[in-house]
């Protein structure tokens, strides 16, 4: 139990500190001397930098231990929060790697301590509710971070951020001794950042896994990025409207990852749940492609909740089938691997996207394309 509220809390502060500069990019981005589309380039920053991190988590997370790696990314998202508040344009800049440097061994940790504090038959519900602490995170940017840049300005914001991230690094200390009984610190080997990649690759299943989340990391961003835009722009939803539809989508979400959980450990293999699941998101981002003014908030808000309880919806399953695929000893490492792929996917996917938008002018044809690559990626998991 103390294991999923740490790993819980952990991955709410980091993920809140990877969306708390976007949330104030509009009022930064002219201290800062940029547009506030820059916040584009930030973030395929952080997501570049969190896929090299995560893939060579498996050395440090053998010989510190799960907690103290975690405890090092907290503080490493709090500096990169800290080089953004200089608002200067090289250090904000060097802050989003070291932010994606923080952010991407987190799960790999966290993984590499559940595996061994979970039995097998709840594993999929735990791996399910800590994920839910990626949603929390964005809640609380969504939340408190507003609140913050209105009483201490947006370099205020981003220092109480960071600060938030160090409370938590602290207390998470007490709970070290016991839960990184397993760290080695004269371990050696595993440090390259191919190693992890090239173990997951080797397996058939691990691999098929790992690209298929490419695909539907890519749906995720993708919809995350968008949707705002797409209502307001090409459906003529007000922005408190399109705000609406999107809070709905991460509430089903949050009830969803736990709701897979569940389902996988009591009623379906948790491979076939996934390929399921990529299937009710490419059939609902194709419906969201078809939206129009015509259509009434409700029908549109039940197309996108159901595109954020799949698209959104899926990781905790995945991660608890990579760890349980991972060699003794490995899952830490093997997710990190697998999370390498799953982060390119959030770096390419809305790049490519924003590509297809611009050069045929449709929403449509860019959901239709995402569409298309998830049900692919949904027979590829399903595939025995």
């Amino acid at each position: 139990m103390f294991a999923l509220i740490a790993t819980l809390a952990i991955q709410a502060l980091v993920a809140m500190a990877v969306l708390t500069p976007p949330v104030f990019a509009a009022l930064a981005a002219p201290e800062i001397g940029v547009g506030a589309n820059a916040i584009g380039l930030y973030t395929s920053l952080v997501y570049a930098a969190a896929c090299l991190s995560s893939a060579a988590s498996g050395g440090p997370l053998r010989r510190h231990g799960a907690i103290r790696l975690s405890q090092l990314c907290l503080v490493l998202c709090a500096l990169g929060l800290a080089l953004a508040a200089t608002a200067s344009l090289p250090l904000v800049l060097g802050g989003a790697v070291v932010l994606g440097l923080g952010y991407g061994p987190v799960t790999p940790a966290s993984s590499h301590l559940l595996i061994r504090q979970t039995p097998p038959e709840r594993r999929a519900l735990v791996f399910s509710i800590k994920q839910t602490g990626v949603p929390v995170g964005g809640a609380l940017a969504g939340i408190l971070v507003p609140a913050l840049v209105v009483a201490l300005g947006w370099k205020g914001a981003a220092l109480a951020a960071a600060a938030l991230n160090i409370a938590v690094a602290i207390a998470v200390q007490p709970l070290r001794r016991d839960l990184d009984g397993d760290a080695d610190p004269k371990a050696r080997g595993e440090r390259g950042v191919l190693t992890a990649i090239r173990l997951v690759l080797a397996e058939p299943t691990l691999r098929r896994l790992a690209l298929s989340s490419l695909a539907f990391s890519a749906m995720q961003l993708c919809f995350g990025a968008f949707v705002v835009t797409f209502l307001t722009e090409h459906v003529g939803l007000t922005l408190i409207a399109a705000g609406a539809v999107m809070a709905t989508a991460q509430a089903a979400a949050i009830g969803g990852r736990i709701l897979w959980g569940w389902v996988a450990d009591h009623f379906m293999a948790t491979r076939q749940l996934l390929g399921a699941l990529g299937l009710v998101m490419a059939a609902s981002a194709a419906a969201l492609s078809l939206v129009t003014p015509a259509w009434p908030l409700v029908a549109i808000a039940a197309v996108t909740a159901v595109l954020g309880a799949s698209g959104l919806g899926w990781n905790g399953i995945y991660l608890a089938e990579v760890a349980t695929l991972a060699p003794p000893g490995k899952a830490g490492m093997v997710t990190g691997g697998a999370l390498s792929l799953t982060f390119l996917g959030i770096v390419v996917g809305p790049a490519l996207f924003s590509a297809v938008v611009g050069a045929s002018g449709s929403y449509r044809l860019a959901f239709l394309a995402a569409s298309g690559c998830a049900a692919i990626a949904a027979v590829a998991v399903w595939r025995r």
